[in-house]
Parts: structure tokens; C-alpha cells; sequence
């Protein structure tokens, strides 16, 4: 989890967070080479008598300012599209659950079972949070998934926009009313990751956080076989 004094990306929890976070440092190990190009340029022309033979005519400058930033956008762009598709293949899930957002809560269906069941998620108030709570982050019912388990998440909306996102697992997605969009994730440990309504939804947006508790396969079981009966 991220905290005040952290001003990178959290700690990931899943396969593609992690492409991600290669991804962004990728990217900004690029944007420091421009920029150091950029700012060693500028400093040169204040002792620039223009007296290059090569730049007088200036095709030299020319050509070297059209393919340089062409090939810096293929070593951008590649990358890219490979993470694009991974984000949006379908892994042959294990486990379905489908979220769905109201006006100020969310609301989960466990449906992959003989007896499927489902649960209201609301933000704790200050008064109902234990001594080690967060505030505006903790609910009262979490999220239990099992990890090294490949999951699909659907999610849609009852009323307005909302957007279901765990920044540590790369996570982000629209809930959209009258229409199901799907997201894939495989959570690698077990622990606790926290997110929140990324749409602006209304006056308790701020007020609908998401909970998700990765716990190992046994506990995963006897937590569904509670609920079940």
C-alpha cells in the first residue's frame, strides 16, 4: 500500500502490474535521455557562433530531428501494444465475479457456485473502524479472492458511472450501466489492497472504497462455504 511519503507506484501484486511498472520505467528512462538531449542543445547555443559547416545548409540538423524521433516512438510504441493485448486477454479464468456499482457502494455476486451468494460493500464509518483501521478506506465486507488463482472480474453499474480500480493489482475499469466489461487479474500474495471509485459519480464518491483480501486456497474455501450455508 502506498503511503504519504511514497512517490512512486505501489508495490504490485499481479503480473501485469508488474509489466506495467517495467513499462513506465521504460518510458521514463526515454523522456530523461530527451530531456538531457533538449537542455544539453539550449546550453550549446548560447556558445554557438554558427560557424558549423555541416549545419549552415541545415539538412544535416533536419534529418537527424525527423528519424531520431521516429525510431525513439518504435522503442515507445512496441512495448506498448504488447502490454495493450496482454491487458485485455482473456486467461481462461477459475473464478467469476461479477461488481456492480451504486450510488454509494458496491455490490459483488460470487455466482460460480451451486449456491451462489452476494454482499453489499459500504465504507466504515469513523465509529464501526477498529483501532488499526484506514479511514475512508476500510468496508465492511471485503473482497475475498484466492491467490495464484487466475480471476474475472465483471463489472457494471445500476445507476450512474463508476470505475472499480486496485492500483496494486493494474486494475481499472469502467462500470458502465447496461453494459458488462470484463477484467482479468492473477493475484500473486496474499494481503490486503485498497482502491477506490476512479468516476465521478456523485456527491459520495469519495465514499466508496474497494477492499480486496488475497488469501490462500484453503481459506478461500471455508469463507465461501460460511457464506454458502
Amino acid at each position: 500500500m502506498a503511503t504519504w511519503s511514497n512517490l512512486n507506484l505501489q508495490n504490485s501484486n499481479s503480473p501485469l502490474m508488474e509489466q506495467l511498472i517495467f513499462f513506465h520505467d521504460h518510458t521514463l528512462l526515454i523522456l530523461l535521455m530527451i530531456t538531457t538531449l533538449v537542455t544539453y542543445i539550449m546550453f550549446s547555443l548560447l556558445l554557438n557562433k554558427l560557424t558549423h559547416r555541416y549545419l549552415l545548409e541545415g539538412q544535416t540538423v533536419e534529418i537527424i530531428w525527423t528519424i531520431l524521433p521516429a525510431i525513439i516512438l518504435i522503442f515507445i510504441a512496441l512495448p506498448s501494444l504488447r502490454l495493450l493485448y496482454l491487458l485485455d486477454e482473456s486467461m481462461d479464468p477459475i473464478i467469476t465475479v461479477k461488481t456492480i456499482g451504486h450510488q454509494w457502494y458496491w455490490k459483488y455476486e460470487y455466482t460460480d457456485f451451486s449456491t451462489p451468494f452476494e454482499f453489499d460493500s459500504y465504507m466504515m464509518t469513523y465509529n464501526e473502524m477498529p483501532y488499526n483501521g484506514l479511514r475512508l478506506l476500510d468496508v465492511d465486507h471485503r473482497t475475498i479472492l484466492p491467490m495464484n488463482t487466475q480471476i474475472r472480474m465483471l463489472v457494471t453499474a445500476a445507476d450512474v458511472l463508476h470505475s472499480w480500480t486496485i492500483p496494486a493489482l493494474g486494475v481499472k475499469v469502467d462500470a458502465t450501466p447496461g453494459r458488462l466489461n470484463q477484467i482479468n487479474f492473477f493475484l500473486n500474495r496474499p494481503g490486503l489492497f485498497y482502491g477506490q471509485c476512479s468516476e465521478i459519480c456523485g456527491a459520495n464518491h469519495s465514499f466508496m472504497p474497494i477492499v480486496v483480501e488475497s488469501v490462500n486456497t484453503p481459506t478461500f474455501i471455508k469463507w465461501m462455504m460460511n457464506n454458502m450455508t
